[in-house]
């Protein structure tokens, strides 16, 4: 039996504090509300108790920010697209933020295991002087278990309405895509870090975002495969390919840190589960 299951959550301020308000069917829901930056900002983490979608399985995601709210989002573990006997596995995520709120959307990787049929969807949309820091990270199979990503396909979505879109679908069977330098190049993890503005940025704020993002690559051991951009005013993404997925995140989240320090004066603050 296929698992659907829906997650509405919704951030408000009241009185100088963020508050996360979620109604749930399914297997799906968060865990408490924590403050460690304080009232202003609320850490949640996402849980999906099976820990896993097979074919046929749907996870759909309402994420709303009211104005003046700041919401930090995690997982505590990797989404898992496992093999389908030929239905898709789809996980949609929907996110929109009304004037002057804040989100940082910062689940773990979406894992795609061999023989999958997985469909991985985000939609932010963002009024004006709202602000998200997001990412998304893929891995195609399980390169240390010897479990490569042998068969299957995933259909990658993600979309700012009228600003920002990217589309593709990686099928194991194409080689070309998998292994030429002028795609995955052999590289399993596909990462992007992106900052979402309502309002278009002024060049001197995206290119100090851009030289963040730039100067901590430079830096990095993913240097040769990484890279920053900004294609649309009201968008800044930092790209990067690894063998896997550990050195993408921490790349990530070197860059995430930076740039909530440069966008909203926070200091770093990392979500308490990713140390357990």
């Amino acid at each position: 039996m296929p698992w659907h299951a829906r997650l509405q959550l919704d951030y408000q301020h009241e009185s100088g504090r963020s508050v996360a308000r979620h109604r749930h069917d399914g297997p799906l829901r968060i865990l408490q509300s924590l403050y460690p930056e304080g009232d202003a900002i609320c850490h949640n983490v996402l849980v999906h108790p099976p820990g896993g979608l097979v074919g046929g399985d749907t996870l759909t995601l309402d994420i709303h920010g009211a104005t003046g709210s700041h919401g930090l989002l995690t997982t505590p573990g990797a989404t898992r697209f496992y093999r389908s006997e030929g239905e898709v596995a789809l996980q949609d995520t929907r996110i929109r933020l009304d004037a002057d709120a804040r989100l940082e959307w910062l689940p773990l990787e979406a894992l795609c295991y061999s023989g999958c049929k997985a469909e991985n969807r985000l939609r932010i949309e963002a009024a004006p002087g709202a602000e998200l820091i997001g990412w998304d990270v893929t891995a195609l199979g399980l390169p240390n278990a010897k479990l490569p990503f042998e068969r299957g396909s995933l259909l990658q979505h993600i979309k700012v309405p009228g600003v920002w879109l990217e589309r593709g679908r990686i099928d194991a069977s194409d080689q070309r895509l998998l292994a030429s330098p002028i795609g995955l190049a052999g590289h399993r993890c596909m990462a992007s870090l992106f900052v979402v503005s309502g309002t278009p940025m002024g060049k001197a704020r995206r290119d100090a975002l851009l030289d963040i993002a730039r100067q901590l690559a430079d830096a990095d051991v993913l240097a040769e495969s990484a890279g920053a951009t900004s294609p649309h005013a009201e968008i800044v993404v930092l790209r990067v390919l690894a063998p896997m997925v550990e050195p993408a995140m921490q790349l990530l989240r070197r860059v995430w840190q930076a740039w909530r320090a440069e966008l909203w004066k926070l200091a770093a603050s990392s979500p308490r589960i990713w140390a357990m």
